[in-house]
């Protein structure tokens, strides 16, 4: 497998650190809100990574953070902990908030059918592995007190700005000093906060009462789980300039290494052509998707139809066309598991080898739909062999093909429900001419109603 390297800028191949096994961390969500699907996005393609690893024949180690402390509202050391910010804003306690939300994006990665990863670490519960971890950087010499806690000192890694190809003089004017005057450099970064005695999570300390930066528990608890030297870290492209940057240099001052032989970053989803987010007011959620009528896979299939390094630009009409495709795929294989026939295993092998190679290409998910569909188009392939082969490569696809006939009904909006049993109760009454104005309201929201001799049949359009 060749993947694109941030730390290389480069296509490389994967050599594993252990024979036949990978290791993968992957920066979770901050849950002090909901996560939206631009959130999701990355999630389904590093699902699709795990996946693949696996159908390649490699025994995996997923392990994802969940930051429930120290993230401020600026990536950087300055503004509020976003943890507090979500319980002010709803009136709940500091926990119940993190609670609240790790239930929501739990909920939205089994809607999406995102595989758990096999450690789901909360940086509240690693505060002792953040503490011993920012010793090994003190003892090194790499940290030094001020007014705010404990600081890194940048200046003793002289590969700092590498990795984000920072031009950090151009940048000076960017960094508030004012927030601590006493930092050598403005980029020097929190390691342990002690100036905010009014901060409802706080721990005891060497360095004194306090919580831990935003940076330290992604190398703290990717190193518990993983070892110092790992094989994958994953995460937005966000996070190239200052988190990922700052734990590059947190490994350095700790190990004096890397702890990650690739570092894989995927560009954003977008709506409507302008960044998803919070404050825009544009951000979508899983739910919100069901609320419409669409099956939450629909989104997963559109997700693949991007890669992972260029994004997706996600609307509203391109959902209905991931709809109709995923349903399309599910009506296949429910009339090819109904045809019996045989299977060639040379015809097979031709196209899972060109299945691998696809994937193989830095997870090329888009190239893979459509190997797809044009095996399901070859006439020379028996129905049973097509039927293999879908089920094969949903192994990576994660679409749940194997249970199509239990999802090939999508659901309505509550609202449509609602005007299928009012056009009904029209029928009943004969009063034609307003049962057909409904038909007509209906299929203005995206739906058709098919008259049967079991009741109305809803279908999307």
């Amino acid at each position: 497998m060749k993947l694109y390297n941030t730390l290389s800028r480069k296509l490389e191949e994967l050599k594993p650190i252990r024979r036949g096994q990978v290791g993968i961390y992957s920066c979770g969500p901050t849950v002090y809100w909901n996560q939206h699907i631009g959130h999701m996005y990355c999630y389904v393609q590093w699902d699709a990574l795990v996946r693949s690893l696996k159908y390649l024949g490699f025994k995996t180690k997923w392990v994802m953070n969940i930051t429930d402390v120290g993230h401020m509202t600026s990536d950087e050391d300055a503004g509020e902990d976003k943890m507090e910010k979500g319980a002010k804003r709803e009136g709940l306690t500091v926990w119940q908030i993190a609670e609240k939300y790790i239930d929501q994006f739990l909920k939205s990665m089994d809607l999406l059918n995102i595989k758990r990863p096999d450690v789901l670490c909360k940086a509240t519960d690693h505060i002792k592995e953040q503490i011993d971890f920012i010793k090994k950087i003190e003892k090194n010499g790499f940290a030094y007190m001020t007014k705010t806690g404990l600081v890194f000192d940048t200046s003793k890694f002289p590969g700092y700005a590498e990795f984000a190809r920072l031009n950090l003089k151009e940048q000076v004017a960017g960094f508030r000093t004012e927030i601590d005057p006493e930092k050598k450099k403005p980029w020097d970064f929190l390691l342990w906060v002690t100036n905010q005695p009014n901060h409802i999570m706080q721990w005891d300390s060497p360095w004194g009462k306090g919580f831990p930066g935003w940076h330290i528990e992604c190398t703290a608890m990717s190193t518990k789980y993983l070892g110092n030297r790992f094989d994958i870290h994953t995460g937005g492209k966000e996070h190239i300039s200052i988190h990922h940057t700052n734990e590059v240099a947190q490994a350095y001052g700790a190990f004096n290494k890397q702890t990650a032989n690739f570092w894989l970053h995927n560009e954003w989803l977008m709506i409507e052509g302008e960044k998803m987010s919070k404050s825009l007011g544009n951000n979508v959620l899983v739910t919100d998707l069901i609320n419409k009528g669409f099956d939450p896979l629909a989104l997963r299939y559109l997700i693949l139809t991007s890669h992972y390094r260029q994004g997706l630009n996600f609307t509203w009409k391109g959902l209905e066309a991931s709809q109709i495709a995923l349903n399309n795929l599910y009506k296949k294989i429910i009339e090819l598991k109904s045809e019996k026939g045989k299977s060639r295993p040379v015809k097979i092998k031709k196209y899972k080898q060109e299945f691998i190679k696809t994937i193989s290409n830095d997870l090329n998910m888009p190239m893979a739909l459509g190997l797809t569909w044009k095996m399901l188009k070859d006439k020379n392939l028996f129905a049973k062999e097509k039927y293999d082969l879908l089920i094969d490569f949903d192994k990576v696809f994660g679409l749940n093909l194997c249970k199509a006939g239990l999802r090939t009904r999508t659901k309505a909006p509550i609202k449509v429900e609602g005007l299928v049993k009012e056009r009904e109760t029209f029928r009943k009454q004969k009063q034609w001419q307003k049962a057909d104005q409904i038909r007509q309201e209906i299929e203005k929201l995206g739906w058709r109603v098919e008259d049967t001799d079991k009741g109305p049949k809803l279908l999307k359009s």
